[in-house]
């Protein structure tokens, strides 16, 4: 806003002269022959009266705008000339350019923006027209106040995620709060496979022994290792002390019996003489074999 917005007042707004004929003070009744008087309503009356009666009171100082006393309005508001400066720096603003706020402050044109431009989030200045910054979710940031909350450094043209209003680099962000593998420890950014209710990269979820991939094939897991069935069978699955095959607890051979250190798959636990199944029922070992009570007997 310029100054050519106001309407100057004071000794302009009102006629003022100066009678060589008999005329009174509308109000004090005084004679306003050869004195300096002002008109103001079609009422004529003397300098006394008018700053004390009808003077415009400064929105500032709050005192009484006299006759003499150079006059600024804008919009049903009036000031001193000297009293018409910017709330915030005190520069005189008779003739420059200003801005009037809804509470009512007049605040020069740098001032105004500063009060009224976006505030940095990072600094809680405000960022001036022109300045480098970040723009998200309708908030703004001075560009080297936009930082990781976590290493402090500029995010810059990087990507970047948020926890609630706080703003993290990828790594960051990943290093607190992305899952972890159960196997290497490391953030799990993207992808990954769940088992036994823990998440695995899935360049981590292969085989033990081979590195064999075991996202979509069958495979078993020990001592908190998973291994490929193959692999099982060969290095890990004990072997069954009646036909010397592993026991893997896949298909047939998911039932096992185990006694004293040795393993059998339930349907190799047997009596060796006349082969009826052993599990859960009496039997005697001579050697390396079973036997049912009866043929025992018979030993």
């Amino acid at each position: 806003m310029s100054r050519s917005d106001f309407l100057s007042s004071g000794p302009r707004s009102y006629l003022t002269a100066t009678m060589t004929e008999r005329f009174d003070c509308y109000y004090c009744r005084d004679k306003l022959h050869g004195k300096k008087y002002v008109k103001k309503d079609d009422k004529h009356m003397c300098v006394k009266c008018f700053d004390k009666l009808c003077a415009n009171t400064c929105a500032e100082c709050k005192r009484p705008i006299g006759a003499d006393a150079k006059e600024l309005h804008h919009k049903n508001r009036y000031w001193h000339e000297d009293c018409f400066r910017c709330a915030k720096c005190y520069k005189p603003l008779a003739s420059e350019p200003f801005s009037a706020r809804d509470d009512g402050k007049i605040m020069c044109g740098k001032c105004g923006a500063r009060e009224d431009g976006n505030r940095c989030q990072g600094c809680y200045k405000v960022v001036m027209p022109g300045t480098k910054s970040v723009e998200y979710k309708n908030k703004v940031w001075h560009e080297d106040c936009f930082t990781c909350f976590d290493c402090k450094q500029p995010i810059g043209t990087k990507s970047f995620l948020t926890k609630g209003e706080d703003v993290y680099c990828s790594g960051c962000h990943d290093k607190k709060f992305a899952k972890k593998c159960f196997h290497c420890k490391q953030p799990i950014t993207s992808g990954g496979i769940s088992y036994q209710e823990q998440p695995w990269h899935s360049d981590c979820f292969v085989c033990r022994t081979c590195r064999k991939p075991l996202a979509e094939a069958r495979f078993t897991s020990h001592e908190n290792n998973v291994y490929c069935v193959d692999c099982y069978k060969t290095d890990v699955a004990k072997k069954c002390h009646g036909c010397k095959n592993p026991i893997t607890g896949f298909g047939h051979g998911t039932n096992v019996v185990n006694y004293e250190g040795y393993a059998w798959h339930e349907y190799c636990f047997t009596c060796k003489r006349c082969s009826l199944s052993l599990a859960n029922k009496r039997f005697v070992i001579s050697g390396d074999n079973i036997y049912c009570p009866d043929c025992a007997k018979k030993l």
